[in-house]
């Protein structure tokens, strides 16, 4: 610290600002700032390494795109949690309609009559992916937070920016709808 000065630290939306303007030093500042959160939202998000890096570099072009258009009806670092949020799911839905299933492996040990059926298990798959393609973001976003990432209500909520009523609410619906589009899946008793 030198002798008499005083550092003060710019905001973060004076780094957006001044980052929108084209300033890569002030966008690097406000990166280095919550890389560390945002990285793990990202992995949180997609379970792969691999895919949190690609969603996370997707997401950092964005924000330094549309940096002039952030609305400042939220923190800075809320509205850049959402960005990469939504980078996750873009790049989770696009490895979805490229994914492939290895073949599975056969058992030597096996007795020849007995049947493998692995279709179950992928049209399972196939359909719950489908269904999660059929919600809204903001409740296809709290049922993964809440069902799948085990998050708790209050975490979501802070996570996503929103009041934990509305987390609740979400998920309630989100459930709803997956129930009816998965309704075929049920036992016919």
């Amino acid at each position: 610290m030198s002798r008499g000065m005083v550092q003060q630290k710019v905001s973060d939306h004076g780094l957006l600002s001044a980052a929108s303007r084209g300033d890569g030093t002030a966008f690097r500042e406000l990166f280095e700032r919550h890389k560390a959160y945002l990285w793990s939202i990202a992995l949180r998000t997609t379970g792969d390494r691999d895919d949190a890096e690609d969603a996370l570099q997707d997401a950092l072009l964005s924000i330094f795109r549309t940096a002039g258009n952030f609305r400042c009806d939220s923190s800075v670092l809320v509205w850049m949690h959402r960005v990469v949020v939504n980078s996750c799911f873009d790049r989770l839905r696009r490895r979805r309609t490229h994914a492939t299933n290895p073949l599975p492996e056969f058992d030597n040990d096996l007795p020849d009559d007995t049947p493998i059926d692995f279709t179950e298990h992928v049209d399972l798959r196939l359909s719950i992916g489908r269904a999660l393609d059929v919600l809204p973001p903001g409740q296809r976003a709290a049922i993964i937070a809440v069902d799948i990432q085990g998050l708790s209500i209050d975490e979501t909520a802070a996570r996503l920016g929103i009041a934990p009523g509305t987390v609740k609410s979400r998920c309630a619906r989100g459930r709803l709808k997956l129930a009816g589009v998965l309704g075929h899946l049920r036992d016919p008793d």
